[in-house]
């Protein structure tokens, strides 16, 4: 019975870790897909990439877009915003599945918590 019992401490243990590290890593991310620019704060998310991507092919060069506050910011050169949020985007998710891929492949404890002091 303890071998039994310690088998689920144990398990119960990594799946706590699991998921204190898929919450830092999310909190990460989150906070690489934050964009500041002319005053304002910007979610980076496909739908905004999407949404200043028809604003151009429409042929607008700037927009007055809500931030993550409602706050009404000028963006000036859509082109050059929408270049900047797309690199940043691909940066934040090819970080986010490599860090990710860690994590799912660690099947100890120890691993985990491996994997968050390499970060460091």
């Amino acid at each position: 019975m303890t071998s039994k019992l310690t088998k689920a401490l144990e398990f119960a243990n990594y799946r706590l870790t699991l998921n204190v590290q898929h919450n830092a890593l999310r909190s990460k991310v989150q906070t690489l897909l934050s964009y500041s620019t002319n005053g304002g704060t910007f979610e980076i998310s496909q739908m905004l990439i999407s949404f200043i991507q028809t604003l151009i092919t429409q042929g607008h060069t700037k927009a007055v877009l809500l931030d993550v506050y409602n706050n009404p910011i000028e963006i000036i050169g859509l082109d050059d915003f929408l270049e900047e949020i797309l690199s940043r985007y691909f940066e934040a998710t090819n970080e986010y599945h490599a860090e990710y891929s860690k994590i799912k492949k660690s099947r100890k404890v120890h691993k985990l918590i491996d994997l968050n002091e390499e970060g460091k």
